[in-house]
């Protein structure tokens, strides 16, 4: 049987009995192993490997023509990248332990049990999937150009930090794996779960279901649909939005606030690729690529026993941290322009001008509501703008109310050596002076916003500063 031209990992079984062939075939296809190659020909195994890429090899002991020793021997030499697996009726400890000498991955006694053959096969496909993926991020740091440059077009970044995450996103696309993408809300976690959709070898959309604030009943309902009859009023049977998502990507978002129960399905789904509508005792098999999302810390909620731990290590082998807008401030003056001109042209407006201090008064703010919280300064102060110069003050009130500013960014260990060079306990004076200082450094030296960072008016540091003309850090 030839295997088939999708991108799926390839299994090959070779075993003399066509019987035990078809048997295998049905067990590896019912757990959603798709993509199987058989052979009842010893002698055509190696050819088959040069010319297939081939994941695993489930392979029979006792053959005619050739034994599965004989031949495990001879692919170990070949091609000793491909896992084998042995399957034989001999329950013997000296023939196990042989064949495990000689590289085999595993070793089976038959009648082969159901579970131990899938989980098997699963594991070594896994391990084949993460090796594929090193790989492929070895190779893709190593370029700095990105594969698939449109799937990132909707970012506007010049941080080094963002480009490593696009590529990583790039190594990542195709795995099987679920991906959970953490970050504070506003950093752009629906864009990177779309960049992953994109970047990916996808034949359908992405579906996008915020799961916070669902029930179990309206989880299951929204994702896995209902059957007539299932509850008062179904009339009818609906199919859930997962159907929608067959051959695409899933997107659940703040999965963080997801209730145990729901948990438990959505465990289910990851591990066995099926599913249960509402009023349904028959699972529904799906192979959409799950991708979820939270702002909240999910180590925390797994040792509060809000989060499943068994759920958590399921999406331990794609995790995407996206850094808060605070962390690549690099990014703020190509984030303005953009929302500035996007601004402009919604509200009909012409593109005004901006003093330049605006850039550094918006660098000092910590930005708690990131891109999407710089996005809405902006819409604020282009729809106050009329002409001339964007001014700096509904910036200023906006940020300000916010608590934005007022809050000086002082490295622990400078503090801490600064504090233990003192003779005793700091003086106010040496204090205020110390954090003047840090306030004007964070400022780029200007005044104003300097003075919104110590939370007092600029007249008030103009005054402190002439009344110390010589205003200097306290001594080492």
């Amino acid at each position: 049987m030839p295997p088939s031209t999708t991108k799926q990992p390839l299994v090959l079984l070779v075993d003399d009995e066509d019987p035990i062939l078809i048997s295998y075939s049905f067990l590896l296809k019912s757990a959603g192993i798709q993509h199987i190659a058989t052979l009842s020909d010893p002698r055509r195994v190696l050819p088959f490997l040069q010319e297939h890429d081939v994941a695993v090899v489930v392979l029979d002991i006792d053959m005619p023509y050739m034994s599965g020793r004989e031949l495990l021997e001879r692919i170990r030499e070949e091609l000793p990248s491909i896992p084998v697996i042995m399957a034989t009726a001999t329950n013997e400890v000296d023939t196990a332990v042989e064949c495990l000498l000689l590289g085999a991955k595993d070793y089976l006694v038959k009648p082969v049990e159901k579970s131990r053959l899938i989980s098997s096969v699963q594991r070594l496909l896994e391990v084949r999937h993460l090796e594929n993926e090193v790989t492929a991020l070895k190779e893709s740091l190593l370029s700095r150009e990105l594969t698939h440059p449109s799937a990132f077009s909707n970012f506007i970044t010049v941080s080094p930090e963002m480009h490593s995450l696009f590529k990583y996103i790039e190594a990542i696309a195709d795995s099987p794996f679920p991906v959970l993408i953490l970050g504070e809300t506003g950093v752009g976690k629906e864009l990177i779960a779309r960049a992953i959709h994109l970047c990916g070898s996808n034949t359908n959309e992405l579906v996008v279901v915020n799961v916070s604030g669902l029930d179990d009943t309206l989880f299951t309902d929204t994702l896995f649909g209902h059957t007539r009859g299932a509850f008062t009023g179904a009339s009818t049977s609906r199919e859930g939005l997962i159907n929608r998502a067959e051959g695409g990507t899933l997107f659940l978002d703040e999965i963080g606030d997801l209730g145990i129960p729901s948990q438990v399905k959505l465990l289910r789904l990851i591990q066995e690729k099926e599913y249960y509508p509402l009023g349904s005792d028959i699972p529904h098999r799906t192979d959409c690529r799950i991708v979820a999302a939270t702002n909240r810390d999910i180590r925390t909620l797994v040792d509060n026993d809000k989060f499943r731990k068994d759920l958590y290590y399921r999406f331990l082998a794609h995790q995407i941290h996206v850094p808060p807008l605070r962390e690549r401030k690099e990014d703020i003056p190509a984030l303005f322009s953009h929302f500035v001109q996007e601004a402009a042209r919604d509200l009909k407006k012409k593109i005004p001008s901006h003093p330049p201090e605006l850039i550094t008064l918006l660098k000092a703010h910590a930005f708690p509501g990131n891109v999407r919280e710089l996005q809405a300064l902006v819409y604020d102060a282009m729809s106050r703008y009329e002409s001339g110069v964007l001014s700096m003050a509904s910036f200023r009130t906006l940020i300000e109310k916010e608590g934005g500013m007022g809050q000086i960014e002082v490295p622990e260990e400078d503090l801490r050596d600064r504090m233990t060079s003192l003779d005793g306990f700091p003086t106010l004076k040496q204090a205020e002076t110390y954090l003047i200082l840090r306030a004007l450094d964070q400022a780029g030296g200007n005044q104003g916003v300097a003075a919104s960072l110590l939370g007092i008016s600029r007249q008030a540091l103009n005054k402190r500063l002439q009344r110390d003309k010589n205003l200097k850090p306290p001594d080492n």
